[in-house]
């Protein structure tokens, strides 16, 4: 029942070269900073990424995607990171764009056991369609586009269907956690990690304040520790290694 490992290198040790792994995240909001670096350090490659977004340059997922050791993303918003702006026109990156919605449902659907669902979303789009430009070729034709996807009507309006998503490893980013894998997240920070957490077969979490079974009222519990295989508790340094994706000032 204990999950807690000495460090993130330990945890993340059996990680393969292209696993699919889900990251949660928003931005730069609730990203499992640690866990990525110690990826980072060992080498990990050819990743196939299920995530929100791919970080910023130097910052998050950025840091993997800016050494090219990510080959596909599957994810919804991927504006504020020139590397991988270059990566995907320039035909060395994969790239699979949803709706942020159904991203989560994918995401949640898989992590409970559903395998696909009906969505109004994308519905008269090339999200339904196909068509979506998912690899470019060197000369920036499109080499890898989306499939149509099955569409069927409910009470008088189309659906497309969606499958979830199921990865071989989850790396998340907790406020508070127990040592049986119970968590709990911090406002923004509860994004898309519970989600994230949900649809790895093997979910790392790391927490900024681990604390003992039982120190956590059941219904405060924001993820059971059901969906949670391994647990790092961060150093006072880590926990307050937080940056801001974009500063306003009011004058």
């Amino acid at each position: 029942m204990n999950k807690v490992r000495a460090d993130a290198a330990e945890a993340v040790a059996d990680i393969p070269d292209g696993a699919s792994l889900a990251v949660g995240g928003f931005g730069l909001s609730g990203v499992p900073e640690t866990l990525i670096r110690a990826l980072y350090d060992r080498g990990t490659t050819g990743l196939n990424v299920v995530s929100n977004n791919c970080g910023v340059d130097g910052r998050g997922l950025g840091i993997l995607l800016s050494a090219g050791r990510i080959s596909r993303v599957t994810g919804s918003y991927v504006g504020e990171n020139r590397e991988f702006a270059r990566q995907y026109l320039g035909g060395e990156l994969e790239v699979e764009l949803t709706p942020q919605g159904t991203l989560a449902e994918r995401l949640r659907a898989g992590g409970a056991g559903i395998p696909a669902f009906y969505t109004p979303a994308g519905v008269g789009t090339q999200v339904a369609n196909g068509g979506l430009p998912w690899r470019y070729a060197a000369d920036g034709t499109v080499a890898v586009a989306s499939p149509p996807k099955e569409t069927r009507d409910f009470a008088g309006r189309a659906h497309v269907l969606e499958h979830g998503i199921t990865t071989d490893f989850a790396l998340v980013r907790a406020w508070r956690g127990d040592h049986h894998g119970n968590l709990l997240f911090r406002r923004a920070a509860a994004n898309f990690n519970p989600l994230a957490a949900m649809a790895g077969r093997v979910t790392v979490a790391e927490v900024e304040e681990l604390v003992e079974p039982g120190a956590l009222r059941p219904e405060d519990i924001h993820l059971p520790g059901i969906y949670v295989q391994r647990i790092v508790a961060l150093t006072a340094a880590q926990a307050a290694d937080k940056q801001i994706e974009k500063r306003t000032v009011r004058v």
